[in-house]
């Protein structure tokens, strides 16, 4: 095959779906060997890792799996065979995951012990799990044991339920999974839909959101709350492309995707977006107005309940601000705080400059945010002034909207004071359903890849072992990428 959904080197299907279940098989095996258990230190280094029982094991089947998976993966970035045969494979990948123990993680541990806080009484805003006198505590990273839980009352709600039905620890953590593995298939359910509205491939948008590592390893063996906030965010997004308009929709839709922000507060920045989808007819003002309106109080809705319901009201909120306190070089605007002080240190200085660039990060986020949106809202302004077929005019309304949401996605997630891998798998489903240039996904693709490769069977991020090479790398790799962007800009003037 070839042209832009092609690939230019065809790789046996059955190669690709067996090498990624050899990888899939090597991490569980690893998972059991050395993952995040509840017996396992917290808090080891590279060198504890390899001189712990089955260390140089573990470490080889970490590697040699990760390379599978990731391999196998990237080799179909251009779509996979058939549309059913990219499910049965990313199902068949998930399958090991799903049967190992956390791994690449501890964070199931902080779920569970601030589901036993709220099910005690303990407000998980307000104290942090060792404070709350949780009897799992030892299984947290010793850095989230005292920090307030930095998530929405709806996961709130959901932990607290795995805890009080689970009982001991292993039901809890077996419920949490059972929870996230909802949410990625819930994911799954909406790909085809979102694709189908977009004009994209759905053998390509399923591959590329489903087979990813960062699913199965993070999502499902990690049992990460991204999860199910993915799953509810493309849910509504679906209600409100194939429903725009309709009231009773909207609501719907607004109620789902503030079920999504409560569960990870950065959902937010789809929600503009979610209201230019919320248009039917011709985009001015007014219209905008009356369908956001109803949108609104969908996602209002959800929220004041979800407070309401589990007395915690709006604690949450300010909690927000402690999920920030980790510094590492995989988020930009922290390596780039990082080399600073490096250069400073140079000349006698101490700059602290980390601080100060995430705050700059911020301000630029917002800026961006709103010039993404604008960009969208002219975009959809535009088509309403041009003639065209009813059916171009239907694809080319969604695809504006959810391309502008996975940008925005992208940049919250690149521009904020921490990035961990799994936060990698929202803008890549958005991107995945609304980007339709095969050409056009290597961006988000790659950076997935790599992030699929950060962290190690017990929880340890390699970011621990690399800060003074990662921050140079990532800090010239922003140099790089604001340079490209200022000869682009340049070029598109000269025209």
């Amino acid at each position: 095959m070839s042209g832009s959904d092609g690939p230019v080197r065809p790789v046996a299907p059955t190669v690709v779906r067996y090498g990624g279940l050899s990888g899939a098989v090597l991490l569980a095996v690893a998972g059991w060997l050395g993952g995040a258990l509840p017996g396992a230190s917290a808090n080891s280094s590279l060198v504890d890792i390899w001189r712990a029982p089955h260390g140089p094991a573990v470490l080889g089947c970490w590697l040699a799996g990760t390379v599978l998976l990731v391999g196998a993966w990237w080799s179909l970035r251009w779509g996979a065979p058939s549309t059913r045969w990219a499910y049965l494979t990313a199902g068949l990948w998930l399958l090991p995951l799903l049967a190992a123990p956390p791994m690449n993680s501890r964070d199931i541990y902080s779920y569970a012990c601030q589901g036993w806080s709220w099910t005690h009484g303990v407000d998980p805003y307000q104290v942090g799990v060792a404070a709350a006198g949780c009897p799992w505590t030892d299984t947290v990273s010793p850095i989230w044991r005292d920090t307030a839980a930095p998530y929405g009352p709806f996961f709130v709600l959901l932990a607290g339920l795995a805890v009080a039905i689970g009982g001991g620890l292993t039901g809890t953590i077996v419920l949490l999974r059972v929870v996230a593995l909802g949410g990625v298939l819930l994911a799954a359910l909406c790909v085809p839909g979102l694709a189908a509205a977009v004009g994209v491939p759905t053998r390509r948008a399923a591959w590329l959101a489903l087979a990813c590592p960062l699913v199965g390893v993070h999502l499902v063996a990690g049992a990460h709350n991204d999860a199910v906030g993915l799953g509810l965010l493309l849910l509504g997004l679906l209600v409100l492309v194939r429903r725009p308009g309709k009231p009773r929709a909207l609501l719907v839709a607004g109620v789902l995707l503030g079920l999504a922000v409560a569960v990870k507060a950065f959902a937010v920045v789809v929600l503009p977006f979610a209201a230019l989808a919320a248009v039917l007819g011709r985009y001015t003002v007014r219209a905008l107005l009356r369908d956001a309106g109803w949108l609104a109080g969908g996602v209002v809705a959800a929220l004041v309940v979800g407070s309401l319901a589990t007395g915690l009201g709006l604690g949450w909120v300010g909690a927000l601000s402690h999920s920030g306190e980790t510094q590492q070089w995989t988020s930009p605007p922290t390596a780039v705080g990082f080399v600073i002080n490096y250069v400073g240190r140079l000349f006698g200085r101490e700059p602290q400059a980390v601080p100060v660039v995430r705050v700059v990060a911020l301000a630029v986020l917002a800026v961006l945010l709103v010039a993404l949106w604008w960009r969208a809202w002219t975009a959809l302004r535009r088509l309403d002034d041009v003639r065209q077929r009813v059916a171009r005019l239907a694809v080319a309304r969604p695809r504006v909207t959810l391309t502008g949401a996975g940008l925005a996605l992208a940049a919250t997630v690149l521009l904020a004071p921490v990035f961990h891998p799994w936060y990698a798998t929202w803008p890549l489903a958005m991107l995945a359903v609304a980007t339709v240039s095969v050409a056009r996904t290597v961006w988000f693709v790659a950076p997935c890849a790599v992030a699929s490769c950060l962290t190690l069977p017990d929880g340890a991020n390699l970011a621990r072992f690399t800060k003074a090479p990662g921050a140079i790398l990532m800090t010239a790799l922003v140099v790089a990428v604001l340079i490209g962007a200022l000869r682009a800009a340049r070029a598109r003037r000269a025209r």
